[in-house]
């Protein structure tokens, strides 16, 4: 996983322009996190990989082809 969020920052920076971004649950490593939803108030406190509340802003369209990324809340 941690070679696959690699490649996600590089698309990311490639897609900036044209994509609109999205939150995508599940997929953040430790202390890597953009924000959360419940846990904790903001980027870099995760304290667990793959945190289901925790989450990146990624390129529309990428979060899908992430295994264990969502586009939802769980719970929602």
């Amino acid at each position: 996983m941690l070679v696959m969020v690699g490649t996600v920052g590089s698309a990311a920076s490639a897609f900036a322009s044209t994509a609109p971004w999205v939150q995508c649950y599940g997929i953040a490593r430790a202390h890597m996190n953009d924000c959360a939803a419940t846990t904790h108030s903001c980027a870099g406190q995760s304290i667990h990989n793959g945190g289901k509340y925790s989450f990146l802003l990624i390129p529309k369209g990428l979060c899908q082809k992430i295994v264990g990324g969502s586009l939802t809340l769980p719970g929602k």
